[in-house]
């Protein structure tokens, strides 16, 4: 098991993976908690970055304060397509000083809609540490799929490939499941711990919605199903929750 990295700069500790995409999660260090702003639309990935700069600078925090990004894509492509945005999504993490060693802390989910898809990569959500008296813990596990996060071709690790079938779907929901689970585990939280849980797909969910999401625990606080697709061809689910204390919603003109 993968142990959690601490990453000063940002007051919070984050969930290492095989890959410079993500971290697999984040949580607060004590003294502080993790905020979370909504957009009120999808905006472009520059101008949400400037808008999240412009929202870090007015609480006087750092911008390695940024711990985790929600993102919505037009539509799901190719694993090589998707790593070229990869590469212009990092360039603005290295400026900001978001990387340590080999590592890129900030957690992260990416869906495509299946309807009201933006025009482009956009931000839906971010979230960043702020100071606090509160001493309750506050995490976010970043967006899994049914693949294991590791440099490897996704296409020969997908889970149950290309089978939306109710059995490989169920296939799919048990390893994401457990993947949230580990997550979970590494930052020393649990089910009951979550205040939010959020599914990304566009096929039936209800066929083991008791027997595996409710029974696990994992919807306690009821279930945010959107639907959309994970952002790499041939994935159909995907998975986050977290622990968020004070959110907001930031209105786009």
């Amino acid at each position: 098991m993968s142990n959690a990295i601490n990453f000063d700069k940002g007051n919070y500790r984050f969930i290492p993976t095989g890959v410079n995409r993500f971290s697999g999660g984040v949580a607060a260090q004590p003294g502080y908690e993790i905020c979370r702003v909504v957009f009120s639309a999808p905006v472009p990935l520059k101008e949400g970055f400037d808008l999240i700069q412009a929202v870090l600078e007015a609480e006087e925090r750092p911008l390695t304060a940024l711990c985790a990004c929600e993102l919505r894509s037009p539509e799901p492509v190719s694993d090589s397509d998707f790593n070229k945005f990869n590469e212009l999504y990092l360039e603005t993490l290295k400026e900001w000083g978001l990387v340590k060693g080999k590592h890129n802390p900030v957690a992260r989910s990416n869906v495509s809609p299946l309807v009201g898809a933006p025009a482009e990569p956009s931000f839906y959500a971010f979230s960043y540490t702020v100071e606090t008296d509160i001493e309750e813990a506050t995490f976010v596990i970043a967006g899994s799929c049914e693949v294991p996060e590791t440099p490897d071709d996704y296409i020969e690790s997908i889970v149950a490939y290309q089978d939306v079938s109710p059995e490989g779907l169920l296939q799919k929901a048990q390893w994401v499941l457990g993947e949230m689970e580990r997550r979970l585990e590494v930052l020393g939280h649990e089910w009951a711990d979550t205040t939010a849980t959020h599914a990304y797909t566009v096929h039936n969910l209800h066929p083991f919605m008791a027997t595996e999401l409710a029974q696990r625990g994992a919807i306690n606080h009821g279930l945010g199903w959107h639907l959309a697709r994970p952002p790499v061809k041939d994935l159909e689910f995907e998975m986050d929750c977290r622990r968020i204390l004070n959110e907001r919603v930031l209105t786009i003109d």
